[in-house]
């Protein structure tokens, strides 16, 4: 994964999709920065 595959939203969120369509969502440096450390993630559930 390079930087220029990611696709970047304006809230400093990007998406990866690979060759077999599978994606993968992280957040920028900045946000990283701005936000700290992650305490807390709620995923749907599967299906």
């Amino acid at each position: 994964m390079t930087p220029d595959q990611l696709k970047y939203s304006s809230e400093h969120e990007w998406v990866f999709v690979d060759e077999n369509g599978v994606g993968l969502v992280g957040i920028s440096q900045h946000a990283a920065d701005s936000l700290g450390d992650v305490v807390f993630v709620d995923l749907p559930v599967v299906g």
